[in-house]
């Protein structure tokens, strides 16, 4: 076993290391030595205490200004004031805690003070912080005083960690571990710790060897001495994942699949004859690149993304259409039966008759396209597993109920996943597995359809075995959408005005979508909450104002599609009373869902109020605006998925961001970045920028902590990009990394099977 890999209480004792397991997630000296400091004080370098925040756990660097002993018998309190230069704050020691800070607290003293904000007589202040008191020009030690110049050069060098901590363990605790840990390597000459990274590769970037790289993060002495820390660590992070994902892209090459090449005739040739269309160049490319994978005998495993609109269903359809006009069979998996409905529409709208193989009026090449989900009716599963399993059905869309073992196929050549990201790493090989028969193991080919654009960095590190396709180019015909954001607490005639646009666009011809953040029922929250979660009523008028806007609109609960539908045409008063408001949500029933959607595809539905059911694949392009109540409450692509179901038809599309966040809000910042623009991947950038990479790659996904802790997807591109270029040259020499045990070692170390899991989970 590596010495990175041995418990932490081998080296700082059973108590401090229960402490680091149960709050910190650090179990071995590894997980302590990959804990970097957060930041670094320097010497004048103070944090601000203007800008502490109640009920934070702080650590802060600050100057004794004052302390003075108050009160008499038990009732004795020390007072320490401690001042940055920008505020000041307040330490409080009770009873017998306090004699012994009132001989170390004196004025003058600089020291490092730990604990939670609180208020008491409207200051704030720290209660029985923990303290380390720095050593300095005018400190003593009781033994021999320092000389005033060596004083100054501890303090003009030495650059002070700072760590992520928490209440149970202050930053200086975890540095007084690490320094345990450290000095313990240093003594045995860090025998037992290998270095990962090939020496060849180390040199031809001039990266410092992990030995060094770990005291110097730690235990700098320089600017420089941390610089050549991260850029090894970051170095270590980006390569090791990406020869991870290079050995999957290596391994997925070797399995076999048959090639699917359509003929020059048949249905594919059919289909594109009637197209109404011309197909954009981008949409040429990519069928391009797709066709060319499935041409080859090992399994295409590709990533199709790109912008709200541009036609990714489309590319997918003719992918499943050549694979049919081949011979074999394909299955496209959405996550909601709302989408599968959608999709299955919308592919038998666009093939006509080259749906309806067997069918009376059927084309000469076409197929059947069945529907396959859980509220599938008895008789029709049983004519569509039929279908399937004779080869009859050569396109199925369907929910998690394709995985079932009862559905079989004649010969699955291609899998369709649309949004990837909400399906696990079983489910997708359990339908890939689909594509063995008998004794022959055939893998089908995959294409990955999303519909959130991903930075290419994020795509290159989440998306790293699967060779990347984008579609930023918008077909002919689609509309622009103007965007604004609609304050209702500060000008609630803005929300008024939002009402009357939506009848205006209704008595245009028109339709239009309300989106809510919650439903309302009693299945959703207590009883009791339906009421209160309205909020403030769609006319602006409402609850009592609290002292704090923001505070007021992010307790109060999110707005419901329930209660908004019923304030919006209810009574003669309504904002959309006399218009036809229908409601939509994922408890509804199946029929009752499916039927909705197509009367508002109809348009025998003038205003739907939803949640974000309809956020990916619902195409009504009569709908031609959409109000996002409470828009606060959805994440920047969340936002533009939604805005993308509108402005799908010759119609301009508007779309009106409702809050009661005040200008000046990060929250209000988001939807103001929202409504400056139309490019899906800038904002992806801009919502990553906010919610950090720990989102993206960490608890979210794999449900472990994220492996990525110097490295950051968006500021650190060219590290990613270089690095999967070394890795995939390293893997295709040696795939088995039979010449690199010290990397075999941190890929297992880095990457168990949880976090394998999250690779292909994406």
């Amino acid at each position: 076993m590596s010495v990175l890999e041995e418990p932490l209480k081998t080296s700082v004792g059973d108590r401090t290391a229960k402490a680091m397991a149960e709050h910190l997630g650090l179990h071995t000296v590894g997980d302590l030595l990959h804990h970097y400091p957060r930041r670094y004080a320097e010497r004048g370098e103070l944090t601000r205490l203007a800008d502490l925040e109640v009920d934070e756990h702080v650590t802060v660097v600050a100057q004794v200004e004052k302390a003075a002993m108050l009160g008499t018998g038990r009732g004795r309190r020390l007072e320490v004031v401690i001042t940055d230069g920008s505020g000041r704050l307040t330490l409080v020691f009770f009873g017998r805690g306090a004699y012994h800070p009132q001989k170390e607290l004196l004025p003058g003293r600089r020291a490092l003070f730990a604990g939670k904000v609180t208020v008491f007589n409207r200051k704030r202040q720290l209660a029985h912080p923990d303290y380390k008191p720095l050593a300095g020009r005018d400190d003593r030690d009781g033994r021999a005083a320092r000389s005033e110049d060596a004083a100054a050069d501890e303090w003009a060098n030495k650059l002070l960690p700072l760590y992520p901590a928490c209440r149970q363990l202050a930053s200086w605790q975890l540095q007084q571990a690490v320094d345990t840990v450290l000095d313990g390597l240093e003594a045995t000459g860090w025998e037992g710790v290998a270095d990962p990274l090939p020496a060849a590769l180390r040199a031809e970037r001039g990266l410092v060897p992990l030995r060094e790289a770990l005291v110097k993060v730690h235990r700098p002495r320089t600017k420089a001495d941390l610089w050549a820390a991260r850029e090894r660590l970051k170095w270590d992070e980006a390569f090791v994942l990406q020869v991870a994902l290079a050995r999957r892209r290596h391994a997925d090459g070797q399995l076999p699949a048959v090639p699917r090449v359509a003929p020059a005739e048949g249905l594919l040739a059919d289909f594109d004859a009637r197209l109404p269309f011309t197909l954009t160049e981008g949409q040429r490319a990519v069928s391009a690149d797709i066709f060319a994978d499935l041409a080859t005998d090992h399994p295409m495993h590709r990533l199709l993304q790109g912008e709200v609109g541009s036609g990714k269903t489309l590319v997918a359809l003719r992918a499943m259409l050549a694979v049919v006009a081949a011979g074999g069979q394909a299955a496209l998996l959405a996550p909601t039966e709302v989408l599968a409905q959608q999709h299955h529409r919308s592919i038998t709208e666009m093939m006509g008759d080259l749906a309806e193989a067997g069918l009376l009026g059927g084309a000469e090449h076409g197929t059947k396209v069945v529907l396959l989900t859980g509220s599938t009716s008895a008789a029709a599963r049983r004519g569509a597993l039929l279908d399937l399993a004779v080869g009859e059905a050569g396109i199925v869309v369907g929910t998690h109920a394709l995985i079932e073992d009862q559905v079989q196929f004649h010969d699955l050549g291609l899998v369709v996943v649309d949004e990837q990201h909400r399906f696990g790493v079983e489910q997708r090989d359990a339908l890939r597995a689909k594509g063995n028969r008998g004794d022959a193991k055939r893998t089908p080919h995959l294409l990955v359809m999303t519909a959130t654009p991903i930075p290419r960095t994020v795509a290159m590190t989440v998306f790293g075995d699967l060779e990347t396709s984008v579609l930023d180019q918008l077909p002919a015909g689609r509309s622009p959408i103007a965007s604004h954001v609609v304050p209702a607490a500060d000008k609630p005639h803005f929300l008024s005005r939002a009402w009357e646009r939506v009848r205006e666009e209704v008595e245009g011809g028109h339709q239009a979508y309300v989106v809510c953040p919650r439903i309302g029922d009693s299945a959703e929250e207590p009883e009791g909450r339906g009421a209160a979660g309205a909020g403030k009523a769609p006319g602006g008028k409402g609850a009592k104002p609290a002292p704090s806007p923001e505070d007021e609109a992010e307790k109060r609960p999110p707005l419901a599609v329930l209660d908004v539908a019923a304030q919006l045409s209810a009574g003669p008063g309504a904002p959309l009373a006399g218009l036809r408001v229908e409601v939509l949500h994922g408890r509804m029933q199946p029929d009752a869902k499916d039927d909705v959607m197509r009367r508002f595809a109809a348009g025998e539905v003038d205003v739907l109020v939803a949640t974000t059911v309809i956020e990916v694949g619902v195409n009504v392009p009569n709908a031609t605006v959409m109000v996002i109540m409470d828009a606060d409450r959805f994440g920047v692509s969340q936002l533009h998925q939604l805005r993308g179901r509108v402005g799908r038809g010759s119609a301009a599309g508007l779309c009106l961001l409702v809050t009661e966040m005040p200008e000046g809000t990060p929250a209000r910042t988001r939807l103001d970045a929202v409504a400056a623009t139309q490019d899906g991947f800038r904002l992806s950038r801009i919502d990553l920028e906010q919610r950090r990479e720990g989102d993206v790659l960490g608890q979210a996904q794999s449900g472990a902590r994220s492996s990525l802790k110097m490295l950051a997807v968006i500021d650190d591109e060219d590290v990613i990009a270089e690095a999967r270029d070394a890795a995939a040259a390293l893997v295709a020499a040696d795939p088995e990394l039979t010449a690199y045990p010290e990397l075999r070692g941190a890929l297992a170390s880095l990457l168990d099977d949880e976090r394998e899991q999250f690779l292909d989970k994406g």
